[in-house]
Order: structure tokens, then sequence, then C-alpha cells
């Protein structure tokens, strides 16, 4: 008998390329997770298409409809109660959660960032990157706290920036290891393996990948 998986909803705006990641983890028999639903707060988001193709329920929730904040995450939380959601996954969600939302997921919900955390938070963080002339670039999975993009940090992958570098390049190079990444921070935070301590968190686990070691935050290296 195969073990029970986690039920994952992920919050999309966009394309969706970090849930494509997901969903490709969650198609192997071996993965502690499955993606119950997507939820998007844009009508036009190409990522509903993907959850739709991979059989995934999907589900517009346009924040432009409803008169508060409240409302709008009642909305949302209503749809994952439904679905069975237990953890929840910010795929380019371009909304922030508020602290009441979170209490229905509490040390439940990821989040992943195109920068090596607590560096370059909020929007632009490769542009931010770049005009600050730094030679190693990333990105981070996170738990989601009350801030922005201040949670504590699950796993971390490193990129170089390249002189010839501009935005765009250094996006495609972070996001190819985003969709390695996010997987495998989610293949840890549903499994135990990585747990909340604080404001840090300690991961029972080591993973070496093509150019980057995944460490928790103050291991030794």
């Amino acid at each position: 008998m195969s073990a029970r998986r986690a039920r994952l909803g992920v919050l999309v705006s966009g394309g969706g390329s970090n849930l494509q990641a997901l969903l490709d983890a969650a198609g192997q028999a071996d993965y502690p997770a499955e993606v119950a639903c997507v939820l998007s707060n844009v009508p036009t988001a190409f990522a509903l298409e993907r959850a739709r193709k991979a059989g995934v329920r999907a589900e517009v929730v346009d924040h432009k409809g409803f008169g508060s904040k409240v409302d709008f995450e009642a909305a949302l939380l209503g749809v994952m109660a439904d679905a069975g959601v237990e953890w929840v996954c910010l795929a380019g969600f371009m909304r922030l959660v508020s602290a009441d939302f979170l209490k229905h997921f509490p040390g439940r919900v990821l989040n992943i960032h195109p920068s090596l955390l607590p560096a370059f938070p909020g929007l632009h963080a490769q542009k931010q990157a770049l005009e600050r002339g730094v030679k190693v670039a990333g990105c981070t999975v996170h738990y989601v706290d009350a801030g922005t993009d201040t949670g504590p940090i699950i796993a971390q992958a490193a990129v170089p920036v390249l002189p010839e570098d501009d935005e765009a390049s250094l996006s495609a190079r972070i996001l190819a290891e985003e969709h390695r990444l996010y997987p495998l921070a989610v293949r840890l935070a549903v499994t135990g393996a990585v747990t909340l301590d604080g404001t840090r968190t300690k991961v029972a686990a080591r993973v070496t990948g093509d150019s980057t070691a995944l460490r928790s935050p103050g291991s030794p290296t």
C-alpha cells in the first residue's frame, strides 16, 4: 500500500513554470506530495492551463472582485478547504497573504524567491542584484511569515552573475535552479526532514546538485 501524500494548494498569478516543476515532481510515484488545486487571482494566467492539462483542479479567485482582502482570502480558503489542502505553495503569486491567512496553515505555507535571501527581498530581485554588482545570485525557498520574504529559509541554490548578464539572462539562469529547488524543498518540508526552530530551520538532509549544495542555514560546510 502506497504512503499517503500531502495535499498541496498552489497559488499563482502568471505563467506557472514553478507550478509545472511541482506538477512534474508530483507525477513521480515516490514523491510525497500531490497538487490538490491551483488558484489564480489572474483569470488569464497560463498556470491555470498547466493545471488543467495535468488534470488538477484549477480555479480563478480574482482579487478585483472582492471588496476587501479579508473577503478575497476567505474565498481562497474556501476553495482550498473543499480540496482538502494541507500545505500552500506560493508560485509567482503576486499578492501578499495576511497573518490571518497564515493562521489556517501554521508552518505550512512556502514561497520561492529569486534571490539569496535575506538579500534583495520584494519585487525585481534580479534587477536589484545587478544594480548592486553582486557576483553570486540565486533563489530561496522559505516558510512564509507576516513579512515580505522574511520567513525561515528551507533551502537555497546559487548561480554566478556573469559580466554580460542583464535582468533577462540572470532571471533565466535563476529560474532553472528554482525548478529544481522548489520540489526538493517541498519534499523536505512535507516529510518533516526540515523543521521550524524559531526564526531558523533545521534540515536533516544534505543534497548536492550539479553546481550547488543545499544545506540548512548555519550548517557547517
